[in-house]
């Protein structure tokens, strides 16, 4: 009987213990929920996946190019973006999201944990930082290698980049689906699980359409380059990717857009676990338990019951 009461109710008291510095730590793991809805702040948003998405393509394109030009192995210039967009969700996922994509806004918008409203902008600034990154790899080393385009491998026709595109695609906006913070990807598991997909799809099946999985990555080079012919693959292969992910996560989870979905991604496993970050997820989206603000870390915690360190309960 103890053993079953230890699994479907914790002994921990999740919900009792929010002082300001578990607060703080809650704002890392599930983002900033009113700065993520504040209007005022789009700007900052869109400044986020512009930085993002240059890195991303900076990286990914630029290691086009190296490789390309024998300098580095295929297996560096794959897993490269995967270690980039870790290290990207980490710094700033919890700012815009970490989207970097435009089928990842549009599969986060049917799931209905995006507005519409902010999908052309999101979209919009993806392309420029994809853009800005080309042409700063055109500064650096001129117009060779078509500045990294992904194009059909040696031997591959478009009609065979279009199908690796869809399967690939599908699978990492299921990951990303599945590790995001409703539309926040954000966190230590969602960069260790988008970031670790990239670099696994790209070492098997880079030499067959050069695994994008995104036509921000690929816009850049094509406009840049001035290479369009087979551009119009990655971008019906990456969105028909997304679309047959949400309908995955839709038979794997039901609908979005619930307040559940902002825990999807903290990684409890356990069911009394689970329950508590539930509970957690619905006080932050009804704004009972703010992640923001509030006085400093040393400020006393108001009515959380949490005792300051060394304070032991007697008896």
């Amino acid at each position: 009987m103890m053993a079953d009461r230890r699994v479907g109710e914790p002994e921990v008291p999740v919900l009792g213990l929010l002082g300001p510095r578990t607060r703080q730590l809650l704002a890392l793991e599930f983002g900033s929920r009113a700065e993520f809805n504040d209007p005022r702040l789009a700007w900052r948003r869109w400044f986020a996946e512009t930085l993002g998405t240059f890195m991303l393509v900076l990286v990914a394109a630029g290691g086009g190019i190296l490789h390309g030009q024998g300098q580095i192995s295929l297996s560096a210039a794959v897993v490269a973006p995967g270690l980039m967009l870790m290290a990207i969700i980490l710094f700033m996922g919890a700012v815009s999201g970490a989207h970097l994509n435009p089928g990842v806004s549009l599969a986060f918008a049917m799931r209905r944990d995006f507005p519409w409203k902010r999908l052309p902008g999101y979209v919009l600034f993806q392309l420029v930082g994809a853009t800005l990154a080309c042409l700063f790899l055109e500064a650096v080393f001129g117009n060779i290698q078509h500045l990294g385009a992904t194009l059909p491998g040696p031997g591959y026709a478009n009609w065979q980049a279009l199908l690796m595109e869809i399967a690939l695609t599908a699978g990492l906006v299921s990951v990303i689906l599945g590790t995001a913070s409703a539309a926040q990807n954000v966190g230590a598991i969602a960069a260790l699980g988008v970031g670790g997909y990239i670099a696994l799809a790209g070492l098997w099946s880079a030499p067959v359409s050069g695994a994008s999985m995104n036509p921000a990555r690929s816009f850049g080079p094509a406009l840049v380059s001035g290479d369009w012919s087979s551009y119009w693959v990655y971008v019906v292969g990456p969105l028909t990717g997304a679309l047959i992910a949400v309908g995955f996560a839709f038979v794997l989870r039901g609908r979005g857009g619930d307040p559940i979905s902002y825990a999807a991604g903290s990684g409890a496993l356990d069911p009394g676990a689970l329950k508590a970050r539930q509970r957690l997820a619905q006080l932050i989206e009804s704004g009972e338990l703010p992640l923001s603000g509030g006085g400093g870390e040393d400020a006393p915690p108001a009515s959380t019951g949490e005792r300051p360190p060394g304070d032991t309960p007697s008896g």
